[in-house]
């Protein structure tokens, strides 16, 4: 099974989308295996955007992501990494289609609610970054055999 890393910016907890967040990829069928409520470090967010260290937008990202806490999930399933990004939509939430996340909550490009691995490297290297891995369960649930032949 795949496993992607799925982070709910301050913006989504401050306006109380955890929940409707996580009810998604659950009624999807993907299986919450690592959760966590995080105040991010300027260290930590560094580290997250550092593939965006040289643009004139880093210090943006480094400042929203540390300026309130963050609900951090590792969520495992087929095809979890694509998948969460079609549920997520495209970046700029104005361009993102209704019934995503980013359609049906977002507004602003810089406060888009929610981050998503974009690739099964970036995906082990979110995980690794935002978890020990003693943070991450290892379990099954009982409904896996109705989701997957």
């Amino acid at each position: 099974m795949e496993r992607t890393f799925i982070a709910i910016k301050p913006d989504g907890v401050q306006r109380s989308l955890v929940g409707e967040i996580i009810r998604r990829f659950e009624a999807k069928g993907f299986q919450l295996v690592g959760l966590k409520l995080v105040q991010v470090t300027r260290e930590l967010a560094e580290k997250h955007y550092a593939e965006h260290r040289e643009r004139s937008f880093f210090a943006g990202l480094v400042e929203f992501i540390t300026s309130g806490p963050v609900v951090a999930m590792v969520w495992e399933g087929k095809g979890v990494i694509a998948a969460s990004r079609k549920a997520i939509g495209k970046t700029n939430p104005l361009d993102a289609d209704l019934g995503t996340i980013r359609g049906d909550f977002g507004v602003d490009l810089g406060r888009n609610i929610i981050h998503g691995s974009d690739a099964p490297d970036t995906a082990e290297r979110e995980i690794a970054l935002w978890f020990a891995p003693h943070e991450i369960a290892d379990w099954k649930p009982s409904t896996t055999s109705w989701l997957y032949e």
